[in-house]
């Protein structure tokens, strides 16, 4: 893996939105593999100010995000669809069709996986996944578990993924459930980058360059994968030498 460190969140942003402008005019129909949650919101803010500056268009890019919710509307405030409408789709040209989301609300669990993971397929695989990592070492909703997963699937979320998402459900109480890409089918990616900030995600960014390949701490599997560029700031990458 490849270790970038700046100042903070900022200028990662820049650093790593002016590589997504670039990547996309190289490859105008590329597959993005994306992320929600506050660690992406400076890069999505950058493309969108690029966009709107006629300096990159999305318009034969397809996209899969990585995560939804169980059991919330697709139109709630806090899904994941509608953090990417607000952060990004609304934002730029994106074709509506071109937009890949697991269903969190599917009843039939291997369905739903088959259909993502054909989908993707179909699409030619994912060219660039963008991935956060939780403080347990978590990335998309892959818990820390005794095997490393392979395709989509439901999860119960653990404890502290469930105390870190409830600050956005100040009216609600926070899905224990979500569906999400499986590590296998993370880690079949062209190339990965994955963003980490603060001192919280210190320990985890440790683990995952440093430590043991182990599904107790499912970031890990990255030191395997051929091309995955870390962006972390100063405070995330405290704890490295």
């Amino acid at each position: 893996m490849t270790v970038k460190v700046f100042e903070d969140g900022k200028q990662i942003g820049e650093a790593l939105g002016s590589f997504y402008v670039d990547f996309i005019n190289r490859k105008p129909d590329c597959v993005l593999g994306l992320a929600t949650g506050a660690t992406p919101v400076p890069t999505y803010q950058y493309i969108c100010k690029a966009y709107a500056e006629g300096r990159v268009s999305f318009k034969n890019v397809k996209t899969f995000n990585l995560d939804e919710y169980c059991g919330l509307p697709s139109d709630d405030k806090n899904s994941y669809r509608t953090f990417m409408a607000d952060n990004l789709f609304n934002n730029i040209d994106i074709d509506p069709a071109n937009i890949g989301f697991l269903d969190g609300n599917a009843e039939d669990e291997s369905a739903e996986s088959e259909r993502y993971t054909k989908a993707i397929e179909e699409a030619g695989g994912i060219d660039l996944q963008f991935l956060g990592i939780g403080r347990n070492g978590h990335i998309a909703f892959n818990e820390p578990s005794d095997s490393f997963t392979q395709d989509s699937f439901k999860v119960k979320l653990s404890p502290s993924t469930i105390e870190a998402n409830s600050i956005y459900f100040e009216n609600g109480k926070t899905p224990e459930y979500a569906f999400t890409m499986g590590i296998g089918l993370i880690c079949k990616a062209k190339k990965i980058v994955l963003v980490a900030t603060g001192d919280k995600k210190a320990q985890a960014v440790k683990d995952m360059l440093n430590g043991e390949i182990t599904p107790r701490h499912p970031a890990s599997v990255l030191q395997r994968h051929p091309d995955t560029v870390v962006y972390l700031d100063k405070a995330a990458a405290s704890l490295l030498e």
